[in-house]
């Protein structure tokens, strides 16, 4: 039977703290956003609205996302995450099982969004426009829908993004 000496436990230790939060040194990816497939006009209003997305979100350094996307962005851990061209959410679509004309909505700043709570945050989605931006936002930034404010300039009608 052998014993544990207390300079090998503190090796042993030492090794598994390693294993277990070292491991993904050098792995510099975001988080993994699935990407939409917009087409046509509304892709085009995906690939202009990227270029101004804002460098900060509720005060969040934008992060570079694996695979990149024209569609797709995020800001700081976790993630705030937005997608362009997605569909119509199912809310507001007509004959669809979770239709509800009078579903919880908000304006800011002029850009209206649909709300919806969900697991760990709120996921807003634009409505009126040609090219949907859906933003998804944890709940760690609290009011989530503060974060709404930082996209404004980018997608208000003057700069051109339906």
């Amino acid at each position: 039977m052998s014993t544990w000496h207390p300079r090998e436990a503190i090796v042993l230790a030492a090794t598994l703290v390693c294993v277990a939060g070292c491991s993904s040194l050098g792995d510099e990816a975001g988080p993994a956003v699935p990407s939409p497939s917009p087409s046509g006009k509304t892709a085009k209003s995906c690939r202009a609205l990227h270029g101004r997305l804002p460098e900060h979100v509720n005060g969040q350094e934008r992060i570079a996302l694996e695979p990149g996307s024209p569609y797709t962005a995020a800001w700081g851990d976790p993630a705030i995450e937005l997608r362009c061209g997605v569909p119509r959410p199912a809310k507001l679509t007509p004959g669809s099982e979770h239709y509800n004309p009078t579903a919880d909505a908000a304006e800011v700043n002029g850009i209206s969004w649909l709300i919806e709570e969900r697991d760990g945050g709120y996921r807003f989605t634009t409505t009126e426009r040609t090219a949907r931006v859906e933003v998804t936002v944890p709940d760690a930034y609290a009011p989530e829908v503060g974060a709404l404010t930082d996209f404004s300039s980018a997608l208000a009608p003057s700069r051109g993004a339906e």
